[in-house]
């Protein structure tokens, strides 16, 4: 059998992708997969990482507003289209599945021409508009969230990497801590924007270190490609030493990028965090407590994605412009040392979200194919 993924961009989409692919191996260990990409996305480091072929097309983004980029789009596509035609005679694939975005409609479309069986994957509550599209032909249409409004769609949940489905937070505590030079017995906050970063979110927590060092917590923040981490420590602190207060007491550490995501949420009592599928399901499915703060552009799909896991009492949702340091300061650092509360959302996240909808998705594919 013979599989092309169609997705990318950033991690919302290729780590699904990525999970589907290594469900689909462990399903028949003879599968060939190949993944469809463009030429600015994060698939082309993931992807390749992680040992699956990679074939490139041109992105064609659709302009949010009225203007000559929009006279563009027709032949921008058609571009798009004679590429992917080309992927396909050389992939010959049996199946396609696609995950939204710029590389999935051109996918779709080639498909359908071709007689080729094609799922679609929906990662957010609010579906976008490549795969609104190809879901009218789509052989099986799966989704992240129930309830999202998409032809044909089947709640499996979102395809989540074995490393993180199958963690152990306790277990894996101590040595998470140890793996980014963490205190291990300190509460732990874990800070992060995405595989795209968010500057704003990054200085609201920053800001905040002091607050957070002087209730004894720990940060881990990974602030992603655009920076803006910078953390204002009190005197006698890791970066304010000269004084007689012991320096290095509390850990900021702060990265650019996390690989091990599956150690940071071992480390970490609490995460800050936009609300991308990804980021929701995965804090859910390890019953990591979570301050989601939904990404202010878009379609709402952000907010809507996190709406479950906060009715249940697993987390909570900050608006992007109310996410200001006094804000942190007024609640994170009572949060963070609050083990009964923490606790008591931990309980309601654990289970909100399938950990199986790898192997569910990567069964449908097959039964397409077939």
């Amino acid at each position: 059998m013979r599989v092309l993924l169609a997705g990318g961009g950033t991690a919302g989409h290729t780590s699904p992708l990525l999970a589907t692919a290594d469900a689909l191996r462990r399903l028949d260990p003879d599968v060939a997969i190949t993944c469809l990409g463009t030429p600015r996305g994060l698939e082309n480091t993931v992807v390749p990482a992680a040992g699956y072929p990679l074939e490139l097309i041109p992105p064609v983004p659709l302009p949010r507003r009225l203007g000559k980029d929009l006279l563009t789009v027709p032949r921008r596509l058609q571009e798009a289209r004679r590429a992917t035609e080309a992927v396909f005679d050389r992939v010959r694939p049996d199946v396609l599945v696609g995950y939204g975005g710029y590389v999935s409609l051109p996918a779709y479309l080639t498909a359908r021409k071709r007689g080729i069986p094609y799922v679609i994957h929906e990662q957010n509550a609010v579906p976008g508009l490549a795969n609104r599209v190809g879901s009218r032909s789509a052989a099986r249409v799966a989704v992240s969230f129930p309830d999202t409004p998409l032809h044909g769609a089947e709640y499996v949940g979102l395809p989540i990497r074995t490393m993180i489905s199958r963690l152990d937070r306790p277990a894996r505590r101590a040595e998470a801590r140890e793996f980014f030079g963490l205190d291990a017995e300190r509460p732990t906050l874990l800070v992060t924007g995405g595989s795209q970063g968010a500057r704003r979110l990054n200085q609201a927590v920053s800001g905040a270190a002091g607050a957070l060092a002087e209730a004894g917590a720990q940060v881990l923040h990974a602030q992603g490609k655009h920076g803006g981490a910078e953390p204002a420590l009190p005197v006698g602190s890791a970066a304010n030493p000269a004084s007689d207060v012991v320096a290095n007491v509390v850990p900021y550490v702060v990265l650019d990028y996390i690989d091990r995501m599956d150690l940071a949420y071992a480390a970490a009592d609490l995460v800050v965090c936009r609300a991308g599928a990804s980021s929701v399901s995965e804090a859910a499915a390890v019953g990591l407590p979570a301050v989601f703060v939904p990404l202010p552009i878009g379609n709402g799909e952000q907010e809507r994605n996190a709406r479950p896991v906060v009715a249940a009492g697993g987390g909570l949702l900050v608006p992007d412009a109310e996410l200001t340091t006094e804000w942190v300061v007024a609640n994170v650092p009572g949060l963070l040392t609050d083990p009964d509360r923490l606790h008591a959302m931990s309980v309601a996240a654990a289970g909100l979200v399938p950990r199986d909808a790898d192997d569910r998705l990567a069964a449908m594919i097959v039964e397409a194919a077939r």
